[in-house]
Formats: structure tokens, sequence, C-alpha cells
């Protein structure tokens, strides 16, 4: 099927903005704030949201008040409301603010992961089938990140190989099928991804696959695209386009989740999420960050739905079902 013509196809958008966007920000947002946004954001109809992270305050202090985040936000049903967590220890304080996700991260790079989690990828490998097996009796959703997936800051290009083996782990060893192939440094390009999702969804075809897309290269919804044609339909965006990793040079903000859901609603593809009131807490963002965001649609204005969408379903948002 050409990813061009999305036939009314749902796709579902996980909201990353609170945690992989704000991470980068130097000045703190309030905890109200993060709050509100958070509330906003199911408000408009993203069904899954990652509301902050479980890591050392002294690491990302923007982060520290992750508990009380999840304590203050209002609860919709249907919604998911993720955390990042990196040991048992961030399980076990996601466990205790009831976090209905937890997604345990780990790099494909020996080189990032020593620099991101200060340990190697088979330390945080070991860490990551500790804290799933913890998870489960919890009743908590379990996902793994791999960063890297698509090319190393430090050691270029991964090997397809290197990473069907971690996806073929995950699964078989520490029973996680939710993986996200991370993008981290904006590497990837159009054929890369189409290859490296061809290759894993044969070698591994019980994986939910992921994919979580930096826009460093100017690549982020192209490489969508292609992610639509090999038959990926989860993917992480970040609101206004905010973020990047504090471990990875040069990397800037992830793709932007109302320009992505503009690209995949006028080519008829579903979301369920009202795009108006997300462009206008993107523009209220911005006004919090005091500096200008790599968002367009909410600077040049949405285009109203073209022909391939007027064939698929109405204009208004409607209720999406269906899990990540």
């Amino acid at each position: 099927m050409s990813p061009w013509g999305g036939q009314g196809r749902v796709i579902h958008v996980q909201e990353v903005a609170l945690r992989d966007g704000l991470q980068s920000e130097d000045g703190f947002v309030p905890t109200k704030e993060k709050i509100k946004f958070i509330d906003r954001l199911a408000a408009s109809g993203l069904r899954k949201i990652e509301v902050s992270s479980f890591v050392s305050p002294r690491a990302i202090p923007q982060l520290a008040d992750a508990e009380a985040v999840f304590q203050g936000i209002t609860r919709r049903p249907g919604v998911i409301y993720a955390a990042l967590v990196p040991n048992v220890r961030g399980l076990e304080r996601a466990i205790a603010a009831r976090a209905d996700e937890v997604n345990l991260v780990m790099s494909a790079s020996e080189s990032h992961n020593r620099a991101n989690l200060r340990m190697s990828s088979e330390a945080s490998f070991q860490a990551i089938k500790e804290a799933a097996a913890l998870a489960a009796p919890a009743g908590i959703r379990v996902a793994a990140s791999l960063s890297c997936s698509f090319g190393c800051p430090f050691e270029g290009e991964m090997p397809a190989a290197t990473i069907q083996l971690w996806c073929r782990r995950l699964q078989e060893e520490a029973g996680i099928r939710s993986i996200s192939l991370c993008d981290t440094t904006g590497m990837a390009y159009p054929a890369l991804v189409h290859d490296l999702v061809g290759s894993i969804r044969s070698s591994a075809p019980e994986a939910n696959l992921t994919l979580h897309f930096h826009n460093t290269r100017g690549l982020g919804l192209a490489n969508v695209f292609a992610g639509l044609d090999a038959g990926v339909i989860n993917f992480d965006a970040a609101l206004a386009g905010i973020g990047g990793c504090p471990y990875a040079p040069g990397a800037t903000g992830n793709i932007c989740t109302e320009d992505l859901i503009h690209a995949l609603e006028v080519s008829g593809y579903r979301c369920g999420v009202n795009l108006d009131a997300l462009i206008e807490t993107a523009r209220d963002l911005e006004k919090l960050l005091g500096h200008t965001t790599p968002g367009q649609v909410m600077k040049a204005g949405r285009r109203r739905r073209g022909p391939l969408a007027e064939k698929h379903g109405p204009v208004d948002p409607q209720p999406i079902s269906g899990s990540f």
C-alpha cells in the first residue's frame, strides 16, 4: 500500500514533549504548567502521553517533579500515561506514581550507551530484564526504546544485524513486544528506515514497533512515510517539535506532533486528534518556553483536508480504539 494515500488507516501518535522535549530546556518549567499541558494534550485526543521520567534529579533537574506531575494530572479514560525509567529504582517510583506504562531504555550503540547510561549495552539489557520482571506483577505495561537504531554519533551507521539481535532478545529474554526504534540524532533516511523496519518485521514478527524520529537533518516526516510504507502505525512526536538528546552532539528536536498529524490527516490517515486544539496548545507552549520552536503548521496555518482525506472519514476527530 502506498504511504501517500492513507485510505482511513488509523495511526497512533505518542506525545513525548513533556519528557523528551523538556529535558533539553534550560529553564525549569513549573510543575503546574506541565500538568496543564498534559491535560490539554489528553483533551485534544492523544491517547498516549509520556508524562515524565523517573531519573535522578541530579541528572535531569527538569524532570525532578515527576511524582508531583503524575499526582496532579487529570486521568482521562482511554489515555495511557507513560514514564521513561532507566533502572529498577526508577521503576519502583513509577509504580508508586501509578504510571500506566514504563518505557525502559538502552542503546544499540555501546559508545552511546556508556555516554548516556554510564554502563555497557549488555548491562542495560540485564537491567531491563530485571525491571520488566518486576513490572508485570504490578500490572504495568512495559515497552523498550532502542536508542541509535538508525545511527550513532560516535560509531556511525549501526549494522542491521545488531538491531535485529536486540529486538529478538528484548522479546525472547525480557518478554517485551512493544519496541521503539529511536533515531536519536536524526541520522535516519527513508531508504534506511524502510529496509531496517522490513528486516525487523521479518526477524522479530511479533514486535509491536514504534518509530521515534528527530528532525536533525530535515528528514523526519519523510522517514515517517517510509515507516508507514513498511507497515508501522505507531510514532513518537513532540509538541512544537521541541527536544533533543543531552548525550547526542548536534541532535535537534523530535518530529513535531502537530506537523505530523497535519501531514497524516491531509493524506487520508486518521489520528483521532483535534488538530486545531493541538495547534493552539503548541503556540502556548512556545510562549511559555520563551523562544521560537521548530513547529511549522502553528506558524503557517493548517491546510484544510485534501481530497484524499475527504474520501475517508469526517472532519471532526473521532475516538480511536486499539492499543499501541
